[in-house]
């Protein structure tokens, strides 16, 4: 604001004449607005720079990039650094849809100091190289030194056009980029797409303020992340362990955005970087109870769990199941971090929205994008692809694959993808009947009620949410089989009501309830409706073969009715009837 201060008026003598002239008035001007320029940045390289970064001798700012004469030639923009060789190792990844080389145009400017083989002093114009304090020559170590390998960051210099975005359906159209976001001359994307070197208003040298991943969907739109818990949840740091986030000015989930995850320069784990290169740190950084309530970390670290912490670059976000797939779970197996979301499931077999949008396989071997029932995710391991080789229970009849243990064809199953074959079963507890489905997880789930749900782990075998104890001459106890009793009353099984010997063979006799039942169900392909009814499949570790009749067998005769030949703790069973 200019303030007018006074008039001075000026004296002039002439002989024989006086005059008083006004000068022109005078006026007090206050210090610019440098906050947008590139004086008060980093890359002001000069003496006056506000960095640590800076030289000893030069005054001039613009001169460490620009000159008016003898600039370099084909690079445009009056360019006054070398520029680097094509030497770098450009970023790759499985869901890629774009073609990647060696950078190009004002990215290749960039690198010629952010790539530390330059040095930042070694310009065109100058005859020596300029001196920087501390005797500095080039970028130190930090995350603004990229290095030649950019395969840990955010590439550059490909082709953003409008077959690129009819592709890959989850970037925008170049025509929908906001303003601020350029292309180059070649609808390329390049580093000053995002980032302008003249002005660092918004911190890191950007284009737009990246709070709320402001920046980052500018050009991505991921499917489901506008209602997902990690672009709405406002929970924060409760500031114990170490910050998940990089950003100390950005306190919520939803502030942190994108960012709590992935790192656009010299990433943790280069394809999609990520922050942490364990694939499971990028998740527990938070789900450890310190900013998602919940911890996720604690049940991993359980007896039984499902081990994501004993691999590391093995799962692929476009591997296909379908095909040989090694070994291996991660949390994004079960989990799409940017489609879940806190919404209960419709009901039994669907998945809730913490398993939204996760591939999966259905009953038919078909790998597809979003699971819409929760079996179909566990199908991925533990169907036709599965992980398990060995058999908890030596079963007269064994089949690992779960799909085929749970297919609605077979003799007897568990109701997990549909309602159960078995219209009598008075031991139901409410709200449970013959007409409800239910799921893996009813089975397969935390021990700690009051913890997060899920078969993240359990102090019980198996991955079980109660004990359910398998070992012959087992003395009876309701919590030997407080897995059984989750669905069933204690009451009915051992008042015999479906059966006249439960009780003499579970309280009597001490044999485990899976010594005859096999939870799961008995495959078709391989079982019948007459002797694998009501789950039947002995444990031949319990149950041997008659010496008169073989079997061991079970007959179905009707309900609550049937007959047993075979031998159990050394007590024979000769066509028993019941």
């Amino acid at each position: 604001m200019k303030q007018f201060i006074n008039t001075i008026f000026l004296i002039f003598v002439i002989p024989g004449v006086t005059l008083l002239i006004a000068a022109p008035p005078v006026f007090a001007q206050s210090a610019p607005d440098l906050s947008g320029t590139i004086l008060n940045t980093k890359h002001n390289l000069s003496v006056s720079g506000p960095g640590a970064i800076k030289s000893t001798t030069e005054d001039r700012v613009c001169i460490f990039c620009h000159t008016p004469h003898n600039a370099v030639a084909d690079v445009g923009y009056l360019w006054n650094r070398a520029t680097p060789p094509d030497h770098y190792t450009p970023y790759q990844s499985s869901t890629l849809f774009a073609t990647v080389g060696q950078p190009t145009g004002s990215s290749k400017m960039c690198l010629s100091c952010h790539d530390g083989t330059i040095a930042l002093g070694a310009l065109v114009s100058e005859w020596a190289e300029i001196p920087f304090a501390g005797g500095i020559r080039f970028i130190p170590e930090g995350p603004s030194k990229l290095g030649t390998d950019l395969s840990d960051d955010h590439p550059v210099s490909f082709s953003y056009n409008n077959a690129l975005a009819a592709n890959n359906n989850e970037i925008v159209f170049p025509s929908a980029l906001p303003p601020e976001i350029k292309l180059d001359s070649n609808e390329q994307m390049q580093c000053t797409s995002c980032h302008d070197p003249h002005s660092n208003i918004y911190g890191q040298f950007l284009v737009l303020p990246n709070d709320f991943s402001n920046l980052c969907i500018s050009c991505h739109s991921k499917t489901g992340w506008a209602l997902s818990s990690h672009s709405l949840s406002n929970a924060t740091w409760n500031n114990l362990g170490t910050d998940p986030w990089p950003h100390t000015s950005y306190l919520t989930v939803a502030e942190n955005g994108c960012e709590s995850c992935h790192k656009p320069h010299t990433a943790g784990r280069h394809e999609r970087l990520l922050n942490f290169s364990f694939e499971e740190d990028n998740c527990l950084s938070c789900h450890n109870g310190n900013v998602a309530s919940s911890d996720i970390e604690a049940e991993l670290s359980k007896i039984y769990n499902h081990p994501v912490q004993n691999y590391t670059g093995v799962h692929d976000t476009a591997e296909d199941f379908t095909q040989t797939v090694s070994n291996h779970v991660e949390c994004a197996d079960c989990h799409n971090p940017h489609v879940a979301n806190s919404n209960p499931s419709p009901g039994a077999p669907q998945v809730s929205g913490s398993s939204e949008g996760v591939t999966g396989i259905n009953t038919a071997g078909v790998q597809i994008d979003g699971a819409a029932n929760l079996f179909e995710i566990c199908y991925k391991c533990h169907a036709d692809n599965n992980v398990k080789s060995s058999y908890s229970i030596d079963r007269q009849i064994d089949q690992l694959n779960t799909d085929l243990e749970f297919d609605p064809a077979n003799p007897s199953y568990h109701p997990v993808e549909s309602v159960g074959i078995n219209p009598n079963v008075p031991s139901l507890l409410s709200p449970y009947t013959t007409s409800s489905i239910i799921y893996c997880t009813d089975c397969h789930n935390s021990d700690n009620s009051s913890g997060p749900a899920g078969p993240h782990g359990s102090n019980n075998k198996y991955l079980l949410e109660e004990n359910y104890t398998t070992s012959d001459f087992t003395q009876y106890s309701s919590s030997a089989y407080a897995l059984c009793f989750k669905c069933h009353d204690e009451n009915s099984i051992l008042g015999d009501d479906s059966f006249k010997e439960h009780n003499k063979h579970i309280v009597e006799e001490d044999t485990p309830c899976s010594a005859c039942h096999d939870a799961h169900g008995i495959s078709a392909q391989q079982g019948n409706s007459i002797n694998n009814s009501h789950l039947i499949n002995f444990d031949l570790s319990i149950v041997e073969p008659h010496p008169n009749d073989g079997g061991p067998y079970f007959e179905d005769q009707g309900m609550f009715s049937g007959s047993c030949t075979l031998v159990c703790h050394g007590k024979d069973h000769e066509q028993e009837d019941y």
